[in-house]
């Protein structure tokens, strides 16, 4: 079968469905920097309760994790994010708070989820991006 580029434009030919995306970002308040080299896991919570790693990343040199794999993995339910902050390369640094973690849900299979997380030395926030 050949798809023409006006079947495409109109919607006739269905596409896949995409599967939820999770991306993370570390923002350092205190160097006006993201931070880069932070160990992250990625695990998802199981029906039964026990949370399984589906991914592992390290910070890129403007502290995102623009993915962590196979985006199929990633379906409706609770997923954690687990920051090792003493992996922080700043050698001066000994984190108050040496490892964070965030839990969130996803609800939508096809739904992007930027989950930043903003460092200062005596704390954190952080919220759904985009």
């Amino acid at each position: 079968m050949k798809i023409t580029a006006l079947a495409l434009l109109l919607g006739i030919i269905a596409t896949p469905a995409a599967a939820a995306d999770i991306s993370t970002h570390i923002l350092d308040l205190a160097q006006g920097v993201g931070g880069k080299a932070v160990p992250v896991v990625l695990s998802k919570r199981s029906a039964a309760g026990s949370w399984q790693k589906i991914g592992t990343a390290i910070t890129d040199s403007d502290g995102r994790v623009r993915s962590f794999g196979t985006a199929s993995a990633f379906d409706v339910g609770v997923y954690r994010l687990q920051f090792d902050m003493s992996g922080y390369p700043n050698a001066a640094a000994s984190p108050f708070f040496p490892e964070i973690t965030l839990t969130f849900r996803v609800t939508d299979k096809a739904g992007h989820y930027h989950v930043p997380v903003v460092v200062s030395p005596y704390g954190y926030s952080t919220y759904r991006g985009n």
